[in-house]
């Protein structure tokens, strides 16, 4: 019988050890994509674990969840994504995943007249929101309102971050306007392999042309890449752009095309657009990888 009572303690105190141990855990983040993902460690500073599913050079429309990336989720206390089908193949594993625990579509609260409907899509819309500042802030906002609801006893750490982040995020939306101003207005287009940058000629005054649709999933035919070249040479454009996280076989072949009708079009540099640099780098920072992109843009065009 004491054997017994020593024994049930010892499990109590080991279950009790073990509860504690969980009570004392910070709060656990796991964002899809590495913008996301710079949101939540702005915001959450040191009162939460983060981590990215996507990294580098990693294309969210065809990314497929691997068994590592279900078992992050299933331990996540908070599940960060871009939703409006950004991340199309794992849309609906994360639509299950929210029945169990909290999970946020971030790029869903912008307002639905701010978003751009998708072209070749039926009541889509385009999920780029990122490439606006003023746009990109109302996902901030849902991240930080979505970790004041998992943490809500430093829900003033997390609002004074907020704060100092979109502050951040207004002076880089001004930096970009003072360098756009910089390109001749007749030099402002954009020619990219895929319609990523839509939101960004929006709100920036720059046209935005591309072989594909908003998706890499789409395909693009000799028409495309034709009628892509014609433009070039009609307006006399000087550069074209490559994406990190898209093949550059498209774009190369529009180089090769305005070569052989006697324009010469050089490739004007790379830029991030489904993903940022190496974490740990400027260019792995929303911030960082947006001003990269700008001085690429400004450097070639103007």
């Amino acid at each position: 019988m004491r054997l017994t009572l020593i024994a049930v303690t010892i499990v109590l105190l080991l279950l009790g050890c073990q509860q504690q141990k969980k009570t004392n855990e910070k709060p656990h983040v796991v964002a899809t994509t590495g913008m996301l993902y710079d949101a939540v460690i702005n915001i959450a500073g040191d009162k939460m674990t983060a981590e990215a599913i996507m990294g580098p050079g990693v294309d969210p429309h065809l990314y497929k969840a691997t068994q590592g990336d279900l078992s992050k989720f299933n331990k996540a206390d908070l599940i960060v994504y871009n939703g409006i089908l950004l991340e199309g193949k794992m849309s609906d594993i994360l639509k299950k995943l929210g029945r169990q625990k909290p999970v946020v579509a971030a790029a869903e609260s912008v307002p639905r007249e701010m978003l751009k409907s998708a072209i070749g899509y039926q009541d889509a819309y385009d999920p780029h929101i990122w490439f606006d500042v003023r746009r990109w802030r109302y996902a901030v906002k849902a991240i930080s309102h979505a970790l004041i609801k998992l943490d809500s006893a430093n829900q003033e750490f997390y609002e004074a971050n907020t704060k100092t982040y979109v502050q951040r995020l207004d002076s880089l939306d001004s930096y970009v306007r003072k360098r756009i101003s910089e390109i001749p207005e007749n030099q402002r287009i954009l020619v990219t392999a895929h319609d990523a940058f839509v939101y960004f000629g929006d709100a920036y005054g720059i046209r935005v042309e591309a072989l594909q649709g908003i998706s890499t999933v789409a395909d693009f035919g000799l028409k495309d890449i034709a009628d892509i070249i014609d433009l070039i040479i009609e307006n006399d454009i000087k550069a074209i752009f490559v994406e990190t996280s898209v093949s550059e076989k498209s774009i190369n072949a529009v180089v090769t095309g305005c070569k052989e009708k006697g324009h010469i079009v050089k490739i004007g540099g790379y830029l991030y657009s489904d993903a940022m640099g190496e974490f740990g780098t400027e260019e792995g920072t929303y911030i960082g990888m947006f001003k990269s992109n700008i001085e690429t843009i400004v450097n070639a065009l103007k």
